[in-house]
């Protein structure tokens, strides 16, 4: 069983409260665009670790992170993509823009999971500013984001995929129900 990775008292438990709007959040980027290097927060240690590298060729197309005070069906904070102008790093808060989510699903070692990916804009963003919702997004960026989960999920007994493109007001209450979850579990 895999460990969770929910965040204790000193932790950034407190970014997760919802900010003037139910589509504005904040995320802590774990991993930045560009990177062959996924890292993930480790509530134990209170820092950020190294959990593996990508196959060469493969990076993270916008920088990754989770959403605090919230917990997923695979027992991780909910994972958020955020679209931005220029990487930020491992440990920075951005206030985001909910803009939509991948809705979807994984097989480990043949049990099926719901494994949402959340997309976002930086509320600081320039060039993303005019996206509103998933919809703002061409097919040809959403299937390569769809394509970057498949293909990093792809490890023996293990398998991601996209059941569907949801917009901004499916995603917040996906969260919702992923804050719900993080409560029952400290409680």
């Amino acid at each position: 069983m895999k460990k969770k990775r929910t965040l204790t008292a000193g932790g950034a438990e407190s970014l997760g409260r919802e900010t003037s709007s139910s589509t504005t959040l904040h995320v802590v980027v774990e991993t930045p665009a560009g990177s062959r290097n996924k890292y993930a927060f480790d509530p134990a240690r209170r820092t950020f670790v190294l959990r593996k590298v990508l196959p060469e060729g493969m990076k993270f197309p916008h920088d990754f992170g989770f959403i605090p005070s919230t917990l997923g069906e695979d027992g991780d904070p909910l994972d958020v993509l955020i679209l931005l102008d220029e990487a930020t790093f491992p440990g920075c808060v951005v206030e985001v823009r909910l803009i939509g989510v991948l809705e979807g699903e994984k097989s480990e070692d043949g049990e099926k999971i719901s494994d949402h990916r959340f997309i976002a804009v930086a509320t600081e963003s320039r060039s993303h500013s005019e996206i509103r919702d998933i919809e703002d997004l061409n097919d040809t960026a959403l299937g390569e984001m769809e394509r970057f989960f498949e293909n990093y999920q792809q490890e023996p007994g293990h398998a991601f995929k996209v059941i569907a493109r949801r917009g901004a007001n499916e995603a917040v209450r996906f969260i919702a129900a992923g804050r719900r979850h993080q409560k029952r579990e400290i409680a």
